[in-house]
């Protein structure tokens, strides 16, 4: 049995079959065909005909019992926590919902590696596209590009973060209304069920295939713009901009944010009691108690 989502590497798929990275996949591949089933951080409501189609056809058994970061049931607002017991991006967001100035949140995770040059191009999108964000960076970035003045001019508008934050709480803050996401499958569900849309940026493993779902299946989300139209490649500062507007005051916002609103509301229910992935859950349980 796993208790995660499928990751494919490209290193699977390359040209040396036998690198330890290669062996390893092929061993997670053959000891999930030859198990009990699959633990998914999903739900059926997401994705039911991918999961009927999976359960029908190929197997072994999918049981969604997601989203886990549900899991702790909600919790208490922002507002009804004193401000000096909040972390400093925590007032700033506050801050901006005073102002009614919508926030987008920038978080690439904390495994990609991306260059100075993308890293001078992210900053001249967001400054030009004149939208509030909070940008979050890892410590191996914070040195790289952020000493020409930058956060001093944009300081009336964005804020760069270099300290561990807690993203669901940034996400399920009422000011934030776009998130540039990487879209590793649990910050897709992370935003989905703070029913904040998505710019997808997929940089690796099964990210492309997430932004796909994100983008053209489930419609809750735009695309980045890469300057040769591929999946993972450069993105320049024009084609930032543009898709940072068009996902902060595009036509479509306003559509997304229904939907996304909708499928929030589903992921609360599937995990209350009697939900779909409360009774996956219990159907494993007791299966596994009568094996």
């Amino acid at each position: 049995m796993t208790a995660t989502r499928f990751e494919f590497s490209d290193a699977f798929t390359g040209p040396d079959p036998n690198s330890p990275l290669s062996k390893w996949v092929v061993e997670q591949i053959l000891a999930t065909t030859n198990s009990y089933g699959i633990v998914t951080n999903s739900f059926l409501e997401l994705e039911p005909v991918y999961q009927e189609y999976w359960n029908s056809n190929l197997g072994p058994k999918s049981w969604s019992v997601g989203p886990l970061c549900l899991g702790q049931g909600q919790r208490p607002r922002q507002k009804e926590i004193l401000s000096d017991q909040k972390p400093s991006w925590m007032v700033w967001l506050d801050k901006k919902l005073e102002l009614g100035s919508p926030v987008l949140y920038v978080e690439f995770g904390s495994q990609a590696d991306i260059s100075l040059e993308q890293i001078e191009e992210i900053k001249l999108g967001l400054e030009r596209s004149e939208v509030s964000f909070l940008w979050v960076v890892r410590r191996i970035e914070d040195g790289l590009g952020f000493d020409d003045g930058f956060e001093e001019r944009v300081k009336e508008k964005g804020i760069v973060v270099r300290e561990w934050v807690n993203q669901r709480e940034i996400l399920e803050h009422e000011i934030v209304k776009g998130f540039v996401s990487h879209c590793g499958w649990n910050l897709v569900l992370e935003s989905i069920c703070a029913a904040v849309p998505i710019l997808a940026w997929p940089l690796a493993a099964e990210q492309p295939l997430n932004a796909k779902f994100v983008v053209e299946e489930m419609k809750i989300g735009v695309r980045v713009e890469t300057c040769d139209g591929s999946v993972k490649r450069f993105v320049k500062w024009e084609g930032l901009k543009k898709k940072v507007k068009e996902l902060m005051e595009g036509v479509k916002t306003k559509e997304m944010r229904k939907k996304l609103g909708e499928i929030s509301d589903a992921a609360v229910k599937a995990v209350e009691d009697g939900g779909s992935s409360w009774r996956s859950l219990n159907e494993l349980q007791t299966k596994s108690i009568s094996a």
